[in-house]
């Protein structure tokens, strides 16, 4: 069956949960005379800052703008290298080479399936000054271990938290670890700006030249044409702005609903032979993100591809999360990367699958995909 004999799509992979008071919010913002660079945004960071525990949020058109502008406030540039995950959406290394750095890529934890502290230790050199860490679906990463090597060696820390919002480490919210963190509000993500990110930091300096660098490199006190150094136009909107506070005010809700929707699964992929459900250590609290599940170690990557191919032949979205990295052509091409570099991360990602999920799922529609699941299953 080709992608275009495909049937329509009747369980989305996701969708955004919007209602009447984000409508609401957007339809002020709309009546009003300001769309950008007013009240809404110096609100809704402010709010960012309570929910991540520090005291700055500067909010970006991208969390891909809110990882740059992160690794350029930690004066992060030419010549330096900056360690991260293989397995992550690609933005997590892509804005190393944004900022003109080098990305060094590393393998994972099997179980949380964050970065390995033991990895990054291993790929420090002296050119080495910053690590990425990635709350990789929601879950956490070992940030105890993370954080202590990065103090031990003077590097830059970023907490890559753009599928985490509102996730806990042993009592510390996502977004709080290292020197800055960073959130994704793109559609699929728990809250959304329709696009957006933000940085958040308790580093005031940093805070400061994130800000100028998202506004053209504008200064604190100059004029609108008064530039003091070379900057971006990473600005969010008011509009963006004020969904992303409807969102905010309704978080504990939308978590709430995706951690029902995962409840659900969980008990039935239990009783699926052949299937690993997510693991989620006991001293986190998940944001669920995504619901990924895993073919147990007898299978192989036709396995899962043909799983995948028999839940969109009846009409449920789904996907492979996620890639590794040094596996797209970009990165393998540039850096010499291949299969077998990072034999962890490989053997989880060809074995993945990424199901319908969202907090609207009813429980007849979760049903459904672990039946339909179970059954592609059985057919291999």
């Amino acid at each position: 069956m080709t992608a275009n004999s495909l049937p329509a799509v009747r369980i989305p992979l996701s969708r955004p949960d919007i209602t009447e008071v984000e409508r609401a919010a957007v339809s002020r913002v709309l009546q009003s005379t300001t769309l950008s660079i007013g009240p809404e945004i110096e609100l809704f960071e402010k709010e960012l800052a309570d929910v991540a525990g520090v005291d700055h949020a500067v909010a970006v058109n991208s969390g891909t703008s809110a990882l740059h502008l992160a690794l350029l406030a930690g004066g992060i540039g030419p010549g330096d290298e900056v360690i991260t995950t293989t397995f992550s959406f690609i933005a997590s290394a892509n804005c190393i080479l944004h900022a003109g750095a080098t990305p060094v890529l590393c393998d994972i934890d099997p179980l949380t399936l964050a970065i390995d502290p033991a990895g990054i230790a291993r790929r420090i050199t002296p050119r080495t000054r910053a690590v990425i860490a990635v709350d990789v679906f929601g879950h956490p990463a070992l940030w105890d271990e993370t954080e202590a090597l990065c103090r031990k060696h003077g590097l830059l820390l970023i907490d890559d938290s753009a599928e985490a919002i509102g996730a806990r480490y042993r009592g510390r919210p996502a977004g709080s670890f290292g020197d800055a963190g960073i959130f994704a509000f793109y559609p699929n993500k728990q809250i959304t700006t329709g696009e957006g990110g933000a940085l958040v930091t308790g580093d005031a300096e940093m805070a400061r030249l994130a800000r100028s660098l998202r506004n053209q490199g504008r200064g604190d006190g100059g004029g609108w044409l008064a530039h003091e150094r070379m900057g971006f136009n990473y600005r969010l909107s008011e509009i963006n702005s004020a969904l992303g506070r409807a969102q905010l005010q309704r978080l504990d809700e939308l978590l709430a609903n995706r951690a029902k929707v995962a409840a659900r699964y969980n008990a039935l992929v239990a009783e699926i032979p052949g299937i690993e459900a997510p693991f989620v250590a006991s001293d986190v609290d998940i944001s669920w993100f995504v619901y990924v599940v895993k073919l147990s170690g007898r299978f192989g990557p036709g396995h899962r591809n043909a799983v995948l191919e028999r839940l969109r032949s009846r009409g449920i979205g789904c996907s492979n999360y996620f890639p590794c990295i040094h596996l797209e052509p970009v990165y393998r091409d540039r850096f010499g990367y291949g299969e077998g570099d990072f034999p962890v991360a490989e053997g989880i990602a060809e074995r993945t699958i990424a199901l319908p999920f969202h907090g609207q799922m009813t429980g007849e529609e979760v049903d459904e995909v672990a039946g339909e699941l179970r059954s592609a299953l059985g057919r291999l």
